[in-house]
């Protein structure tokens, strides 16, 4: 489907990078940046979490805390803290397991593309720097 253009999506998040041969951003924009990407990474991780917690406490019949704990260990990859009574909840578990996974990742990678962006464009601009030098100093 395609989404309609006189819709507003209120939820949209500017995360547009510069292109190469744009000079590099000023650091106060820099630091923006880098907090709207982790406050993305932060609800990236709140949604998830919260999805364990909910998952928990309905398919094994944990208290909140219980849940919020086993849901913190799968999303950080240390494994479930309380042992799983009914199937329903192993098969939560599995699937939460695989999800985490993925989820872990993406946030990690979502985190730190304005940084590994900012590395790259400094180090392109660096080396087009270098290339002008020399062309200067070698007709």
């Amino acid at each position: 489907m395609i989404w309609p253009a006189h819709l507003n999506c209120s939820l949209s998040i500017k995360m547009e990078f510069e292109h190469k041969s744009r000079p590099l951003l000023p650091k106060e924009e820099y630091y923006k940046r880098v907090l709207r990407y982790a406050g993305f990474s932060l609800s990236l991780i709140t949604v998830s979490l919260s999805i364990g917690v909910t998952g928990y406490h309905y398919t094994n019949s944990l208290s909140w805390l219980d849940s919020l704990v086993n849901a913190s260990m799968i999303l950080t990859g240390m494994g479930p803290v309380d042992a799983l009574r009914n199937d329903g909840a192993k098969w939560f578990a599995s699937f939460y397991s695989i999800f985490s996974g993925v989820i872990f990742l993406s946030t990690v990678a979502v985190f730190l593309t304005p940084i590994f962006h900012r590395f790259l464009h400094k180090f392109h601009l660096d080396d087009e720097e270098q290339r002008n030098r020399y062309k200067k100093e070698n007709p």
